[in-house]
């Protein structure tokens, strides 16, 4: 083979490699592309499944409370409206003490639908839902508790806001129901992009084999990690219970 037929077979080898190269090149960018839109798929497909998980389990726990809402504090008042009405037929004088037990009977009736309106919490802010709970709380006697709020307050995205006020709920519950605490206080703390809530209480605090660190916990955990939040539950036998939530805005 003489010189000008290597030089041939060369002009036409090279670009023929090439192409070669360049279409395989394509076809591993094309496989890797694939793989990498079929993962984003499948990710986005768990991040909806446990979303919907979570917001079910949302749902549950909303009705749990609603039913011990009902049972404890607006049915006692409604009792209590009843008791004084029968007593008011011998003393007409007692008919002032039932209507204004009956208004705050309305009046938490009116509280309680809010904050379990998911539309409805979304025309509030945060603060300003948490900020209910507690003057709730405080109002019918539950608990003596305190929200301070730091920074300038965030604005924060419905949903996200929605699981973060979930989360504060759950703990609220129980603490009033299992804590035996007298004092609860909520911290929310606005930097640039973090928000930091710290609840805590006084009560009788739990160890980490207790029910509440088994199921309420996990649940907790679950939908802070949803809205790609951190959060930590610390807690010890006779000196209370604290959470911590960090959440970073967009």
């Amino acid at each position: 083979m003489d010189e000008k037929e290597i030089i041939v077979i060369a002009a036409i080898a090279i670009p023929i490699s090439l192409v070669i190269i360049v279409i395989v090149l394509f076809s591993v960018f094309a496989r890797r592309k694939n793989r990498l839109l079929q993962e984003q798929e499948a990710a986005k497909k768990e991040f909806e499944r446990e979303l919907a998980e979570s917001q079910i389990e949302i749902r549950e726990e909303t009705l749990r409370n609603i039913s011990w809402e009902l049972h404890d504090n607006i049915g006692q008042l409604m009792t209590l409206a009843k008791i004084q009405a029968q007593m008011s037929l011998e003393k007409p004088e007692m008919m002032v003490e039932v209507s204004e037990t009956i208004g705050t009977g309305i009046d938490e009736l009116r509280a309680l639908s809010k904050l379990i309106n998911p539309e409805a919490l979304k025309s509030l802010s945060l603060k300003e839902a948490v900020g209910m709970e507690i003057d709730r709380f405080n109002r019918l006697k539950f608990i003596a508790a305190k929200l301070t709020v730091e920074g300038i307050v965030t604005p924060i995205e419905a949903n996200t806001q929605i699981i973060l006020f979930r989360i504060l709920q759950e703990f609220f519950s129980n603490t009033i129901k299992h804590s035996r605490a007298s004092e609860l206080s909520v911290v929310l703390d606005y930097t640039d992009n973090k928000l930091a809530i710290t609840a805590a209480d006084n009560g009788i605090g739990f160890e980490k084999n207790d029910d509440f660190m088994g199921i309420g916990l996990k649940n907790m955990t679950t939908r802070a990690k949803l809205i790609n939040s951190t959060l930590r539950i610390n807690s010890e036998k006779g000196k209370g219970t604290a959470l911590y939530l960090e959440c970073i805005f967009n």
